[in-house]
């Protein structure tokens, strides 16, 4: 595991970008899993101008989902598929049918995770996952205690990620779905280069005990230890319980250009 410390989720969401967008100059059909929420919007940001100014051409990248929420209509402003719609597809300049993700609306949802599961194999595999990390240490939505084998599966949420969510729901926990699919922590391990961003003080806690704990079900992101080629990139507010962060600043100031990220 690879670990970033930078300044702040600006200069987080520019690296990552470009290296994304290094992977779409080598292989310009790459899969490329996304995540939602308000952490890796930086990300997109930089992408899209990258796109715009031509820097990188994404025309043939495809997209797919790290999870999606259960009952909610497809049309429904907060399901995932609308908000990466909204906040990837459409500033990419890419089109729906570059798309992939679960049907959180599907009668049976169960067979609705298996497709998924196959779908993304069939696809050739995700290049490059996007992964945040939740105050508990979830990722996608593998809450504590989740399988470190498990695959696209429905999962029931905590009251923390509901309240956590809200505030995409108006501030009403109510209106938080209580169930998602998610990409399981297996799933996510088949990714050739997943890379998780963290900011902020809120989620230090969960980022020492991923990077600097053991690799245990009570922490889903820390089984990020066991990639070949996993990178975590942190501001220095979340990297502020890190024991070893000098280490970690040494490391990536010493790490040749060519490597990338």
């Amino acid at each position: 595991m690879e670990v970033v410390i930078v300044p702040d989720a600006t200069a987080g969401g520019e690296l990552i970008a470009e290296a994304i967008a290094a992977l779409l100059r080598r292989k310009p059909d790459a899969l490329l899993g996304v995540a939602t929420g308000s952490t890796p919007l930086p990300i997109y940001r930089a992408l899209a101008s990258k796109v715009a100014s031509g820097s990188v051409d994404a025309s043939r990248a495809r997209i797919c989902q790290l999870d999606e929420y259960v009952g909610l209509p497809a049309g429904h402003p907060e399901s995932y598929r609308s908000v990466v719609l909204r906040e990837v597809i459409e500033p990419l300049g890419l089109s729906e049918a570059s798309f992939m993700g679960p049907d959180g609306a599907a009668e049976d949802v169960q067979a609705a995770c298996d497709a998924y599961d196959r779908a993304l194999a069939e696809a050739g595999g995700v290049d490059l996952q996007l992964l945040g990390i939740g105050t508990d240490g979830h990722i996608g939505f593998n809450e504590p205690c989740s399988s470190l084998a498990s695959r696209t599966r429905i999962k029931t949420l905590t009251e923390q990620t509901r309240v956590d969510n809200a505030r995409f729901f108006d501030d009403d926990i109510e209106q938080v779905p209580h169930h998602v699919i998610t990409q399981g922590i297996g799933t996510i391990l088949d990714s050739r280069h997943p890379i998780l961003l963290a900011t902020g003080e809120g989620k230090a806690e969960a980022v020492a005990q991923t990077v600097e704990g053991p690799v245990a079900s009570i922490v889903p992101a820390s089984a990020l230890q066991l990639h070949p080629h996993a990178t975590v990139v942190v501001d220095e507010a979340a990297a502020s319980k890190l024991k070893l962060a000098d280490y970690f600043r040494a490391t990536y100031a010493a790490k040749p250009g060519w490597q990338g990220l």
